[in-house]
């Protein structure tokens, strides 16, 4: 009978590769605050190697689904030239949503680690479990929270700033996205046109 893997044991033998995946997640999280975006960072490893990483576009690309991890597994799968990444760690600075955590899934991703949970809209055990739902045909691994601090550092000053800018700025509220306007001809991001 083989013995039995601790997932502690395998998590710190990872530690090193942990803390370089959330740190690189922490820099494309300061870049989304750099740019008015939500700032939410993601990077994906496989064999210690950084496959892709990315931050927040929502805003920026006035795309519902421009969440860092989903443009990170995006990036990682053509690096790789293939959707499926198994073997690949995600690393994000918050609890992945339901939308996210669903593409986690679909990716065969092996594990995510986040930094900071969402108590609103988690969807790796805060509000609801998708990495772990035994009705899915995958299952990842979920380690978090991780570097939690940092993580929830950031997104604080970011809706600090948020509420007080909303105070002065927009006394009946925010309005439109800054410096777009509706019906635009898309975004650039790093040399990248998107529509």
């Amino acid at each position: 009978m083989a013995p039995v893997e601790d997932p502690m044991e395998r998590f710190h033998a990872r530690l090193d590769e942990h803390r370089l995946g959330m740190s690189v997640a922490l820099e494309e999280a300061r870049h989304a605050l750099s740019i008015g975006e939500v700032p939410v960072g993601a990077c994906v490893m496989l064999d210690g190697e950084i496959l892709s990483r990315a931050c927040n576009l929502r805003e920026t690309l006035r795309d519902p689904t421009a969440h860092a991890e989903i443009i990170a597994l995006r990036r990682a799968a053509f690096s790789v030239g293939a959707w499926r990444l198994t073997g690949a760690t995600m690393y994000v600075t918050l609890e992945p949503c339901a939308m996210c955590a669903g593409a986690l899934v679909l990716a065969r991703i092996d594990r995510v680690v986040f930094g900071t949970r969402d108590p609103k809209a988690g969807a790796c055990g805060s509000v609801m479990d998708v990495p772990g739902n035994r009705s899915l045909n995958h299952r990842v691994e979920v380690i978090g929270p991780f570097m939690e601090e940092e993580c929830r550092e950031l997104l604080q000053e970011f809706f600090r700033s948020m509420r007080k800018e909303s105070r002065t700025t927009y006394p009946e509220g925010p309005g439109p996205a800054l410096g777009r306007e509706p019906g635009g001809d898309g975004a650039t991001v790093d040399g990248n046109v998107y529509v």
